[in-house]
Order: structure tokens, then sequence, then C-alpha cells
């Protein structure tokens, strides 16, 4: 069986670690990044299986951190799954824009992540 990796991208530690506890215990090796840009790099490097993205962060939010990646021809087949406290019908759709799969708000739980999982990686 392949080692399925998972990138986690988002600038709250306790998020970060709460969401590696969820996919780990799925028995992915779980990836992680605090900010946009070093998301991007890390995609660009690991290639991971998925992603899990924040919205609101720091310097480059995931919106725009989502577009990159999906708009880049070598990284464009990695899912992307907003994690994040956006909410609003508008977000949802502008997170399907930017090629998202999916917008899982928080507080989320356990089998909201592991269904993401099931469907995408």
């Amino acid at each position: 069986m392949k080692n399925r990796k998972v990138l986690i991208v988002d600038d709250s530690n306790a998020d970060l670690k709460y969401l590696e506890q969820i996919i780990n215990g799925a028995h992915y090796t779980t990836l992680t990044a605090t900010s946009g840009e070093e998301a991007i790099s890390m995609a660009k490097s690991e290639r991971p299986d998925m992603i899990f993205l924040d919205i609101i962060m720091q310097d480059m939010d995931g919106f725009s951190t989502c577009r990159q990646i999906t708009r880049d021809p070598g990284l464009s087949n990695i899912p992307v799954v907003f994690v994040s406290s956006k909410n609003q019908r508008a977000d949802h759709m502008w997170a399907s824009k930017q090629g998202a799969k999916a917008l899982i708000s928080k507080p989320y739980n356990d089998d909201e992540i592991l269904n993401q999982l099931t469907q995408y990686a």
C-alpha cells in the first residue's frame, strides 16, 4: 500500500496539531506548513496526495495559495480542501472558484476530515 502524504496548512499551532492527530490516526503521513508560501514550496518538493488549507493566514491567504497551487500544471492534480472559520455562502463559492474541492467549517468533527481524506487522498 502506498504511503499517502497529506499537507496541512494553518498558522495556528493548535489547529495544525489537531488536524495532524486526526490524519495520522487514519494512517496517513502528515506534512505541515504555517504559511501560503511555505505550502506552495512544500507542495512542489513533497507532492502530497492532498492539502488541507486554512483561509485566514498572514501574508498570503488561503485563497491565493489555493489559486497558485491549482493553476500550476505540476500541482493542479493535488486536491485542496479548505478548513476555515469562514462559512458564508460567498466563502464556499469563492473557494470553489479558486479550485478547492470543499470547505469544511471550524469547528469541525473528525468525520468531516476523514470523509474528505477518503474521497480525495
